[in-house]
């Protein structure tokens, strides 16, 4: 997976922490998690605010359907 993946990188954050609620995960935080995703491969210098922002967005999304 790469940043621009973001409905799959939030699809594997609610899998991999169901009992999270994304609303409270700091950016900081979230940027640890998707990096340590068994398959995100990209440079981490590249997750920004708006992506992370996206993908935070995505996973509550995600949780709520």
């Amino acid at each position: 997976m790469k940043w621009t993946d973001v409905y799959e990188i939030a699809i594997s954050l609610a899998d991999r922490y169901p009992n999270a609620d994304p609303q409270f995960v700091n950016f900081v935080e979230l940027h640890e998690w998707i990096c340590g995703l068994a398959d995100f491969s990209d440079d981490p210098a590249r997750g920004g605010e708006k992506v992370l922002e996206a993908i935070q967005a995505a996973w509550i999304d995600e949780i709520i359907d």
